[in-house]
């Protein structure tokens, strides 16, 4: 069992990923052929931002409680979906150009209702290149944060169900990552004008289900579990999940996190295939099989928090500007 914590874990050791991908080239080096491009994923971006927007407009001339059941139900699965796409979208998995490929986040957002996409990119290349720095990570919560919510159920259902918030209020902690530049501005006008374009024509209950997507496919909702599922220390000190469930169908693999991050130039496409070459890389990892047992674990288990989680790094170093 996990102790309680007041803080972070600390490791001294380097993050575990360059290290295996050195090893799993060297054992499999046929691994770099699933290195690619899937510009099917554009398509899939067009299908699923049209379709959550058309529900939306649907649901216009209906109750305000049911635009809250259809994102439970529907908008939660398609907006996650589009997460795991601007993901793609931010390591140029679709398209060669990057500005395409910012693009094409963007419309990712256009059913978010706040745009994301271009301030994800910036932060979670830095994850990748700093997993674990306090001060360059995003993904890891604020110290106030993890005391503000501690270990009771109460506080880690509210923190879930205002993910998004919390999310939005750690970007002063990460002064060595620049939060505005030229694309976020674009970012920021397109979609609040789509908002305002869907507010005038269509009232404000396509907006609420837009909304109430976003946060229950990142919050109070089994797909929520995929934030504790892939860094949390369920199992230290292994500080890197994967999950190998069925909704891996609807999340595009993104359930396949260790692989990932070993190689994040190859699409989602191709992630199981990772696994299936170098299957001795993987088997001996601890891995999920639930996101919701793994919500309803991190919910009620007094012995996780947000403090579970490793740090090895409070340096600042600076980023220069892009």
């Amino acid at each position: 069992m996990l102790k309680r914590e007041k803080d972070f874990k600390y490791s001294e050791l380097p993050e575990p990923h360059k290290e295996r991908t050195r090893q799993i080239l060297k054992a499999h080096p046929e691994v770099r052929n699933l290195i690619s491009r899937n510009r099917a994923s554009f398509y899939l971006i067009l299908g699923i931002s049209a379709l959550q927007v058309a529900i939306g407009i649907l649901l216009s001339t209906q109750s305000w409680w049911l635009a809250l059941i259809a994102a439970w139900s529907i908008g939660a699965f398609a907006n996650h979906t589009l997460f795991v796409l601007i993901h793609e979208c931010s390591h140029n998995l679709i398209f060669k150009n990057r500005a395409a490929n910012r693009i094409a986040s963007i419309l990712c957002d256009l059913p978010m209702s706040i745009p994301t996409a271009i301030s994800f990119r910036s932060y979670h290349l830095k994850h990748h290149s700093f997993q674990g720095n306090y001060y360059l990570d995003a993904d890891l919560s604020s110290r106030w944060e993890a005391k503000l919510i501690g270990s009771n159920f109460i506080g880690k259902t509210l923190w879930f169900l205002f993910f998004p918030l919390f999310q939005a209020l750690r970007p002063p902690r990460l002064k060595g990552i620049q939060f505005m530049n030229g694309w976020t501005i674009v970012n920021w006008i397109v979609v609040f004008g789509f908002d305002i374009l869907i507010v005038y024509l269509f009232g404000w209950i396509p907006f609420l289900y837009f909304a109430a997507s976003l946060f229950f496919s990142v919050g109070l909702h089994p797909l929520g579990a995929r934030w504790i599922q892939e860094h949390y220390l369920t199992y230290p000190p292994q500080e890197t999940y994967s999950y190998y469930g069925p909704l891996n169908i609807l999340a595009l693999n993104v359930g396949f996190h260790n692989e990932h991050h070993d190689f994040p130039s190859i699409p989602w496409n191709n992630l199981p295939a990772v696994k299936k070459t170098a299957p001795e890389f993987y088997n001996n990892l601890v891995w999920h099989r639930s996101w919701t047992k793994l919500l309803l674990k991190f919910i009620f288990d007094s012995n996780l928090s947000l403090f579970s989680r490793m740090v090895r790094s409070e340096k600042e170093e600076p980023v220069p500007a892009k």
